[in-house]
């Protein structure tokens, strides 16, 4: 066999697209010149599913199944998706939260291969040579993320690459996405985390972060290539700092298809949880209390959209908003804070609306006295703040209510604002509950973003969308309220995830329709059309 012969059969198995391991068959190990590279035995994605997950069975915690996961990922894509469709309930958590926390913090220990691109900051002026890679050509959908804003685990610098990774992950297994149509993009501008900067192992730029003009100025660079070189894409900006994450996402949502997961996908995740919640309370949206602990990117997109969903339900903004109550680390937001940031001004209440109120002796409207106060339904926590919510609080809560509604929707587990089992005792087990990351507590529902993000990309792509509008997300919503039908659960089980994403797409897309933003024929976004374009894992 030639050299030319033998690089292209070692190229083939190391390309994780094209690589099969033991399924390769005896006529394709002819035909490319494997034998020899491989053992023997001829298998099959089921076998080889069956001794990845014995493997996955054997270590000893959940960082070395991630580490192991990645590598797979890295070696061969279709059996790693494979593996993970084969049990979503087992395998989620540990290519996604809550382990891919861990997965960031000690992403410079397992890097090995390259996946994704990291764009630097000292080659800022390299980045459409580096995205012109013919690898890209097929480029559907890429996540970005600076890395300043991880989970509740603050800046993380090049190691928040595992966050695009893991986000396209759940692309791929719940829309269909190809893995060759996905991208996970670093945006890597240095790291004001010391003890990353220190680390001998640290893969990053060792610089602190850039920020202000010149930061505008390289995310700008960015966008503008990727629009370039991949029009028509879906960018979903993931995990950037607050500030920046709404100012990006105002600068470039009318520009190409964007969204930002942090502000609108957890926003319709909760919203849609939260609209399945109170159909089994039976108390309307319009006369819920709402009180959110944590009024970053996160808290204020769930509130904004809240406004929304009570507007259409028939009450007034002003209406709306008085139903909203938001505690941030000051303590209730209030009209006369001194540098609000500009999300939370539409949340600021009105000194006088407290003047009532028994406060402590600081003064500081903290989540309990607003609790005490508000006597709200609905209690939800974005605020990365591990056990905000204690027992006196809840018990304060449930006093006044019958049926209290309480999402601690902080990720990962170290963050949560309270574990699930506490609500439920706390409140005498009359706690609807739903939490963030999955805690194994009978009858709470994880509020994952997994259970809409990937339907509103695969629903703007299969109608050609030209922008993903508040109404997709409001669309998404509210087909996601409905989809647990009759189950104990507010949300359909982790299992049906394919079908959750399906069935939001099919909303978004009609949204999009009808909000005139989308340009595909309706024949191609019909559920049968767009249940025909999801990529399912298979040797070809």
């Amino acid at each position: 066999m030639s050299p030319a012969r033998h690089a292209a059969a070692r190229a083939l198995l190391a390309d994780p697209l094209t690589n099969k391991g033991t399924a390769f068959t005896e006529d394709e190990r002819d035909l490319f010149g494997l034998h020899g590279l491989l053992p023997p035995h001829v298998g099959t994605l089921d076998s080889q599913i069956e001794r990845r997950m014995r493997a996955l069975d054997s270590m000893g915690n959940d960082f070395q199944r991630y580490s192991f996961l990645r590598e797979l990922q890295d070696s061969n894509e279709v059996l790693f998706h494979a593996l993970v469709q084969s049990d979503l309930p087992k395998l989620l958590p540990l290519v996604y939260t809550p382990t891919v926390g861990e997965g960031c913090e000690r992403f410079s220990e397992i890097w090995r291969r390259p996946r994704g691109v990291f764009l630097s900051y000292p080659n800022r002026h390299r980045i459409a040579d580096i995205l012109a890679d013919p690898a890209f050509d097929r480029v559907k959908v890429v996540v970005v993320s600076d890395g300043e804003r991880i989970l509740g685990l603050g800046d993380q610098g090049a190691g928040g690459m595992g966050i695009p990774i893991g986000k396209l992950a759940l692309y791929t297994a719940c829309a269909g996405i190809h893995p060759a149509e996905v991208l996970p993009v670093l945006l890597d501008v240095g790291t004001d985390n010391r003890a990353r900067r220190e680390d001998p192992l640290y893969v990053g730029w060792r610089a602190p972060r850039v920020r202000g003009a010149e930061y505008d100025a390289f995310v700008e660079t960015f966008v503008s290539a990727v629009h370039e070189r991949l029009p028509g894409v879906l960018l979903q900006w993931e995990d950037f700092a607050g500030k920046n994450a709404y100012d990006l996402l105002g600068r470039y949502r009318d520009r190409l298809l964007s969204f930002n997961d942090d502000i609108q996908g957890t926003a319709a995740t909760a919203v849609g949880t939260l609209l399945a919640a109170i159909r089994k309370t039976g108390v309307p949206l319009v006369e819920q209390r709402v009180v959110l602990l944590g009024a970053g990117a996160a808290g204020s997109g769930i509130a904004e959209l809240l406004v929304k969903a009570m507007m259409a339900e028939g009450l007034d903004e002003a209406g709306a908003r008085a139903r909203i109550w938001a505690v941030d680390r000051d303590g209730l937001v209030l009209s006369d804070m001194v540098a609000l940031p500009p999300q939370q001004v539409p949340l600021a209440r009105r000194r006088d609306e407290i003047a009532g109120w028994t406060l402590p002796g600081s003064g500081v409207v903290g989540l309990r006295e607003t609790v005490a106060n508000v006597r709200p339904t609905v209690l939800i926590g974005a605020s990365g703040q591990h056990r905000a919510f204690d027992e006196r609080t809840i018990r304060e809560m449930a006093a006044h209510v019958e049926r209290p509604v309480i999402f601690p929707l902080s990720n990962p587990v170290s963050r949560a604002e309270a574990h699930p089992a506490d609500l439920l005792a706390w409140s005498d087990g009359r706690a609807i509950v739903g939490s963030g990351s999955p805690f194994g507590v009978e009858g709470v529902t994880q509020v994952n973003n997994v259970y809409v993000f990937p339907g509103v990309g695969l629903g703007a792509l299969a109608s050609g969308a030209t922008r993903v509008t508040e109404g997709m997300f409001m669309a998404a919503a509210r087909r996601l309220g409905t989809l647990a039908g009759n189950r104990a659960g507010l949300l359909p089980p982790i299992d049906d995830l394919r079908q959750v994403a399906l069935q939001v797409a099919v909303a978004v897309a009609a949204q999009a329709q009808e909000e005139g933003v989308a340009s595909a024929p309706p024949a191609e976004f019909t559920e049968e059309a767009i249940h025909a374009r999801m990529w399912k894992p298979h040797y070809d």
